[in-house]
């Protein structure tokens, strides 16, 4: 087994990481945003005397969250040991606390946030030994697609496919003024579960109009015209199909933009319902009227304004 320094014992290290939105409509498994709504991580590296892993959970996750190999953050942090090191020390454990702010199993990216956050500490912890292209490509390695790892790792709008074993990411800032209405429901829907209802090919009329609302999409977004979502946020290729699962979705993002949003749609696998504006007021509108609509199809839950986030996953503090 690889050594462990003894003078990592008892460090510890703190990763704050945002939420993230993937497929924004027609860009699916390809594009991500990320939002200013965060988990906070402390990882502290336990001696082999001390027993076994330990986890602490407040806010979202509390009493659900194992602290063993299950784990998606303790997942990413012997991901990154072992590219560095080439094997996680025997013995060696973990204490881990966590203030949660992402829902798990709504759409949000949580399961990506935890990945990038053990890689990100792991990483610290190692005196950056790893790129972040080796970041991210660890990152998708554990997720599967690189849509909700890239936007956490890099914030901004992001752009992301995997090419074999190589992932390519490219990023750029979201206009300042987009703020994107949240309905979170209760409900959980599992991406697992999401993706097994699509079918394994379309037709090609509708995987013609996904590559022009995303060819319009991220070069409108690039040069600042975020009115193009409006059109990104159009899907043929998998919402249709999600909504056999969901049956409230398109009723709920009918009334977003009936009720004024820029564009509107699925926030990844779902639940959450997302939709963009540019004014305060248009945010309560939009607000009020996903309220209404998710009471109408008995949803409870709850919605949130958030700002997108051009910082990515980044490492608060180092002791």
């Amino acid at each position: 087994m690889t050594s462990w320094p003894a003078e990592l014992d008892g460090r510890r290290v703190t990763v704050e990481v945002p939420a993230t939105t993937a497929n924004l409509g027609a860009g699916y498994d390809c594009l991500g945003m990320a939002l200013e709504l965060t988990n906070r991580v402390v990882l502290e590296v336990r001696g082999w005397s001390r027993g076994g892993n330990t986890l602490t959970v407040e806010g979202e996750g509390a009493g659900e969250l194992a602290a063993d190999g299950d784990n998606r953050f303790i997942q990413g942090v012997e991901a990154a040991i072992r590219a560095a090191r080439g094997d996680v020390p025997e013995g060696v454990s973990w204490q881990i606390e966590m203030a949660n702010r992402i829902p798990l199993a709504r759409g949000l990216g949580s399961s990506a946030a935890a990945t990038v956050g053990g890689l990100l500490a792991a990483n610290a912890l190692l005196g950056a030994a790893l790129s972040t292209a080796e970041l991210l490509r660890l990152a998708t390695e554990i997720e599967g697609h690189p849509d909700n790892a890239a936007p956490a790792l890099l914030g901004g709008f992001v752009a992301s496919a995997a090419f074999g074993d190589e992932v390519e990411a490219i990023r750029f800032d979201v206009p300042g003024a987009l703020r994107a209405v949240l309905l979170i429901p209760d409900l959980r829907l599992a991406t697992s579960e999401m993706r097994r209802v699509l079918p394994a090919s379309v037709p090609r009329a509708d995987a013609i109009a996904n590559l022009g609302r995303v060819a319009i999409g991220v070069a409108g977004i690039a040069t600042g015209r975020y009115e193009v979502l409006g059109r990104l946020t159009e899907d043929r290729l998998h919402e249709p199909y999600r909504a056999a699962v969901y049956p409230q979705l398109p009723q709920l993002v009918a009334e977003a933009r009936a009720a004024g949003a820029i564009g509107a749609c699925l926030s990844g696998a779902g639940s959450t319902i997302i939709a963009f504006t540019d004014t305060a007021a248009g945010a309560e509108r939009i607000g009020a009227a996903l309220r209404a609509a998710a009471a109408e199809v008995d949803l409870p839950g709850r919605v949130e304004v958030v700002a997108p986030r051009n910082a990515g996953a980044r490492v608060i503090r180092e002791a």
